[in-house]
């Protein structure tokens, strides 16, 4: 029967890593999680997700004798837990769980803390966390590190230091709704101005453009990092809202579309007012200027914040 990878990742540690590392480095300060990349960080893997860079693997984070205990585990881990192999093969970056009779390939990432950071942020979060830093980090990367689970958390650093990425100070969040919101609003009108001259698919996929980033925007709203392509849908289901955009990617003409996506636009807008970041905005659409397109003229919201 199929387990969750993150419950897999905590048994195989509590179960046969730290039991190892006690045994053969005492009471070594370590601390074990399961962050970073990985369908089960952001628990969304199914069976499906066993067949590369899923199973019985977790980040150890110490100090000192990183290549030492990497070494120790590969000689000394169980082949197999709980029904899954514990050694993988492939290459590099991609490698999948596999049957062996020799040492172990395993995936408990052994390294120091500054070392994880600095590839898979490109910062080092212990210390300052600038405007830049915030910026120029794509979300999926902060609900990676964010997401997942720490089994243990020896070094007493790491708990901090999601609790410090969790959500972006009010500043940075309200730059990033408005940049959202700006993106929107520059190709409002295209959606009937596509439809208008008969190119019905230049017109689905401005729509599928806008919904993208309204459901983007969603996410932000509700104080949750956007996860990228694969799971965004499977990330906005979970909100506790109500606005149909299958009706918008699914309808046959740009009028019908374009409607669709009018009522989604108010209700995203009135998303923004319930949270009073800024006076209350008309979440109404209307006409393009002479152009008889439907607009919410999103760059009032972008202003606004």
């Amino acid at each position: 029967m199929f387990i969750k990878g993150l419950e897999l990742s905590r048994r195989f540690y509590a179960e046969a890593v730290q039991p190892l590392v006690r045994k053969n480095f005492g009471d070594m300060p370590h601390t074990a999680a399961r962050i970073g990349t990985g369908s089960e960080v952001l628990g969304f893997d199914t069976e499906r997700s066993a067949d590369h860079e899923w199973g019985p693997r977790l980040q150890l984070f110490v100090h000192h004798n990183a290549a030492d205990i990497s070494q120790m585990l590969s000689e000394q881990l169980p082949k197999t837990f709980l029904g899954y192999p514990t050694n993988f093969e492939g290459g590099d970056r991609i490698r999948s769980m596999a049957h062996t009779d020799g040492p172990v390939h395993h995936r408990v990432d052994v390294t120091s803390l500054g070392a994880w950071f600095d590839e898979n942020l490109g910062f080092d979060p212990r210390g300052p966390i600038t405007d830049d830093h915030w910026l120029t980090t794509s979300t999926q990367t902060l609900a990676e590190v964010t997401g997942g689970a720490v089994f243990h958390d020896g070094l007493n650093e790491l708990t901090q230091v999601r609790d410090r990425l969790h959500w972006y100070p009010d500043h940075i969040w309200r730059e990033v709704l408005a940049r959202h919101w700006r993106r929107i609003a520059k190709k409002e009108a295209f959606v009937g101005r596509c439809g208008e001259v008969g190119d019905e698919v230049g017109s689905a996929v401005v729509a599928a453009r806008q919904v993208r980033l309204l459901m983007r925007l969603c996410l932000l709203m509700h104080r949750r990092y956007p996860p990228y392509a694969k799971w965004l849908g499977s990330a906005f289901a979970q909100l506790p809202v109500d606005i149909d955009f299958m009706s918008v990617l699914t309808a046959a003409t740009w009028r019908e579309r374009e409607n669709h996506l009018a009522v989604a636009y108010t209700k995203v807008a009135e998303l923004h007012n319930e949270l009073k970041l800024t006076e209350p905005l008309d979440p109404g659409t209307g006409p393009y200027y002479e152009r008889p397109f439907q607009v919410l003229r999103a760059d009032r919201f972008a202003d606004a914040l």
